[in-house]
């Protein structure tokens, strides 16, 4: 997508993942280090719109890139324990049933945001993960840097992997547990967009 070209660093990679694994903007800046799964090429997403996890797909272009920043992730993590800090906010206040958690790498937001701040909760001084504002303005830089006249979101990626893994013969029931969806119908209505009828059949004569 041309939005891509535009952008760079932590935003591009962002920005591939929102349509190259179908995300949420928040279900990216939610992601933890233990949900990313190099060897089976896939995430698991906790806690989608609806309170349940899904499994969708890593792209392999974006592999490489991930691991770099990851690995540069994991630098940041270990300069905090030894100042004393390291811990993030866990789910469910399961920081209660095991303290040792918050520090944990595993437990770690894949995007961190770039200063410490204070837990809300009055857990102490933590690293949250990345606003969503800021990837939010990047896009929209980048759109009008790419003299895209059309209205692009966050949220526009999802769409389009959507559409076009649709375009790519890829079969309904599939696309919808990729995206979460509960209900089929949800899903269906990425159908209409392709413009091919209500049942994507080509006319012979136009053929």
């Amino acid at each position: 997508m041309p939005s891509f070209n535009k952008t760079t660093g932590v935003h591009r990679l962002m920005l591939q993942l929102l349509y190259g694994s179908g995300l949420r903007l928040r279900e990216c800046m939610e992601l933890r280090i233990k949900d990313i799964d190099f060897a089976q090429s896939q995430m698991v997403i906790r806690c989608g719109k609806g309170g349940k996890d899904r499994v969708t797909l890593l792209p392999q272009s974006v592999i490489e890139p991930l691991q770099i920043h990851i690995q540069q992730v994991r630098l940041i993590h270990q300069q905090d324990l030894e100042i004393g800090y390291g811990a993030t906010i866990l789910p469910f206040a399961f920081h209660r049933k095991d303290p040792n958690a918050p520090r944990q790498w595993v437990w770690q937001y894949a995007f961190p945001a770039s200063t410490r701040c204070q837990d809300p909760r009055g857990s102490g001084i933590v690293r949250f993960h990345l606003h969503e504002s800021g990837l939010q303005k990047a896009l929209k830089q980048a759109v009008r840097l790419a003299k895209i006249s059309k209205r692009v979101s966050c949220h526009t990626f999802r769409h389009s992997f959507a559409t076009h893994l649709l375009q790519n013969g890829y079969d309904i029931r599939t696309i919808q547990e990729l995206l979460g969806h509960k209900d089929v119908k949800t899903t269906m209505i990425y159908t209409h967009v392709l413009n091919r009828g209500g049942r994507g059949v080509v006319s012979p004569l136009d053929r």
